[in-house]
């Protein structure tokens, strides 16, 4: 009695999963040698880019923020949430590229900011209100625990500079009214700041 290999019996089963495997693992390889494998928390961000042609990182004091903010919580309603805010920073800093050279355009092409909003959905961060002003616009997200936010982080452009790109961490304790308050200045502070 002859008997035949499932494979014999099947070449163009055999075939189709040869070619699947083959197409798996050059999909593997396209992600790994892209722009790299994506950030994964905003600390991991920072530290993927920092350093790279065209990033600049900028630490905030908390008496710097003050000293900007408060100026113009003057003119805004609301200013009593904006000062408050500021007294409940501990950390502060952004990161802002702008292109420099062809690769670094190349970097911005492939999707910073997609990247950036990538993480936070996926870290859930809660969607803060649009804040414009005229410094830009910036989406700003706030992580919360109850009705408390320790964290703002804002993403945006810098105004005037093609293909530019915004990351600000605020860390703290605010009310959600204080995080919006200080995510309508963040901008202006990033302007005021010489980025």
């Amino acid at each position: 009695m002859r008997f035949s290999s499932p494979a014999h019996r099947y070449p163009a089963a055999r075939l189709a999963l040869g070619l699947l495997l083959i197409g798996l693992a050059l999909l593997g390889a396209c992600r790994a040698s892209g722009p790299a494998t994506p950030a994964r928390t905003v600390a991991a961000f920072f530290n993927k880019y920092e350093k790279r042609p065209g990033f600049h990182t900028t630490e905030w004091s908390a008496s710097l923020l003050q000293r900007l903010a408060l100026v113009k919580a003057a003119n805004l309603f609301g200013g009593n949430d904006l000062t408050q805010a500021i007294t409940g920073v501990r950390a502060a800093r952004a990161l802002t590229f702008a292109p420099t050279s062809t690769r670094a355009l190349d970097l911005s092409q492939q999707g910073l900011l997609s990247e950036a909003t990538g993480l936070l959905q996926a870290e859930r961060y809660t969607p803060l209100s649009a804040a414009t002003s005229s410094g830009g616009n910036y989406n700003s997200v706030v992580r919360m625990s109850g009705d408390k936010v320790s964290e703002l982080v804002a993403t945006g452009t810098l105004p005037n500079a093609a293909d530019s790109f915004v990351l600000v961490q605020v860390e703290g304790n605010f009310t959600r009214a204080q995080a919006e308050a200080l995510a309508k200045v963040l901008p202006q502070v990033v302007q005021q700041t010489g980025q």
